[in-house]
């Protein structure tokens, strides 16, 4: 706690230390992005700030339809390949042109398996240069969100990798570091300026930007600040200008503020618990021998078990809606009939318990993020108590994100808590990337539970490549049941994000937890 309470003072006196200025916003929220690597961790902190600088070839507008960006056009040829035409006159930040050699080359360095992204180019086989400014995807099948996976398949420069030997990604679950770890080269908005791990990021406005942004913002200050009373001190003393991780119990009390003004709306995002279900015996448990996780009953114990109602009202003070399933409203594949959360039964649970032969229940470590997800390590040590009720002892483990992401790429917990806003708006993109048998590729790349059921793989791969939009959403229907029913996760809830601002700041609320700056004025 003291070295906590130390880092949230340095936090304020660096906040302190940068002077307002007109068309500079500095931005607070709680965590600080993992890595500058655009290709290397798929975690929405670092996609959020990255998105200023890197740029895809499609984007999302105001009103989240997709729209063109680093391509003007695309075409269909056939029903698996599709030509896109690059915007001419681009440049990165160095001053070098864009061309379709960086498409070739960022598209082979996105599918490097030791990053997390390649969910974004999923069912593409091949990227060709036709000419300076053509490419053609060459699709595995038809896919019918390829626009929108595109929108975070960031183009790097090819000779800027090359020249500072970046040209892998950086394995961050190894704790690596490259060049692109550290600095950035794209095309975008804003230029990073600088980073300061756990302090800032820095990025200033590009002048040379191929478009024009609807804000007038010309620098941005982005302060990771973990402590929830320092982020709401920093913005009522005037430190901070943007607030977009504001802890529940004060969000009253800064509505009430004529300094201020808040926005609220839903986010995309559901958070789950994922378990262990493949390993032969589960790690920090006192289970020896086998792993109780791979019983659907233990499975549906703990589901019914967790009283998500007491955890919006008592934690989350209204701001979550309890989750029945993987993916939240605004999803495409989201119904609100499936949304309906297992009813509490702790007898129930007791029972299905002793019936897979754990009348005692058993212990497990139970691993938990402590500075990502609104009330993350709140909501474990309720959950704590709510499974000690029906005898399972779940010794909790909170950390800083940066550490703790490492530790379930490397597989290294039995249980863990995960937050999962759908970039792309369409369920396949939760179902493909949690839940689907882990390959070398796409498939189930954020698979760290080791989850694999056929049935679930069977209908992840056909809506990959299913053009009949009724059969598509049944196929989603399908699979989110099943992945319900079998408790294949446990969903917690469905986030509410509400931002705070002073008055002369104006901006989008975005469901995706994405603010940008080129939507945001600042008087």
């Amino acid at each position: 706690m003291i070295l906590e309470t130390l880092a949230a003072v340095a936090a304020a006196l660096t906040l302190a230390a940068l002077p307002a200025q007109a068309q500079t916003v500095r931005w607070a929220a709680q965590n600080d992005i993992l890595t500058m690597d655009p290709h290397s961790q798929n975690h929405a902190t670092t996609n959020t700030v990255l998105a200023h600088a890197y740029e895809g070839l499609t984007r999302y507008g105001a009103d989240y339809a997709v729209e063109p960006a680093l391509a003007t056009r695309w075409t269909y040829v056939s029903p698996t390949q599709v030509r896109f035409e690059l915007r001419k006159g681009v440049k990165f930040h160095d001053g070098t042109p864009f061309t379709a050699d960086d498409v070739v080359f960022s598209f082979g360095r996105i599918k490097q398996p030791q990053g997390t992204m390649a969910i974004y180019v999923t069912g593409i086989n091949e990227v060709k240069k036709v000419d300076a400014h053509t490419v053609d995807f060459m699709l595995a099948a038809p896919s019918p969100i390829l626009l929108r996976n595109l929108v975070n398949f960031f183009i790097v420069s090819k000779s800027w990798a090359e020249k500072n030997k970046t040209a892998n990604v950086q394995d961050y679950k190894a704790k690596e570091e490259n060049y692109a770890s550290r600095n950035v080269m794209g095309t975008g908005a804003f230029r990073v300026t600088g980073w300061m791990p756990e302090q800032r990021v820095t990025m200033a406005a590009n002048p040379d930007w191929w478009d024009k942004t609807g804000g007038n913002v010309k620098e941005v200050v982005y302060t990771p600040i973990k402590s929830d009373p320092t982020r709401v001190a920093a913005l009522l003393s005037g430190d901070v200008d943007l607030l977009t991780d504001i802890p529940t119990q004060d969000v009253a009390r800064l509505r009430a503020e004529s300094k201020l003004k808040v926005l609220e709306g839903p986010e995309v995002r559901t958070i789950f618990l994922v378990m262990d279900l493949g390993s032969p015996e589960l790690k920090y448990s006192s289970v020896k021998g086998k792993n109780p996780f791979a019983d659907k009953r233990v499975r549906q114990a703990l589901n019914m078990s967790i009283d998500r109602e007491a955890i919006r009202r008592n934690i989350m003070r209204g701001l979550s809606v309890p989750a029945g399933i993987l993916v939240a409203p605004g999803v495409n594949g989201h119904a609100a009939d499936l949304d309906q959360p297992a009813k509490v039964d702790t007898e129930g649970a007791k029972k299905l318990l002793a019936d897979a032969g754990y009348p005692g229940g058993f212990e497990v470590r139970f691993s938990c993020p402590n500075n990502r997800y609104v009330n993350d390590e709140e909501v474990c040590q309720a959950i704590v108590a709510m499974w000690a009720r029906i005898g399972v002892k779940a010794q909790l483990a909170a950390e800083n994100f940066a550490t703790y992401s490492q530790r379930f790429q490397n597989f290294d917990t039995s249980l863990y808590m995960l937050g999962w806003g759908v970039a792309t708006y369409d369920a396949q993109y939760a179902i493909q990337s949690l839940v689907r048998t882990r390959t070398s590729g796409a498939d189930g790349n954020f698979n760290f539970g080791r989850i694999s059921d056929a049935e679930i793989d069977r209908l992840s791969d056909a809506m990959k490549s299913e053009p009949d939009v009724t059969k598509r959403n049944a196929m989603i229907r399908d699979a989110l049941v099943r992945i319900r029913d079998e408790v294949l996760v446990i969903p917690l809830h469905h986030q509410v994000r509400p931002w705070a601002m002073k008055a002369g700041v104006t901006t989008q609320h975005r469901s995706n937890d994405n603010p940008h700056m080129r939507f945001t004025t600042v008087k």
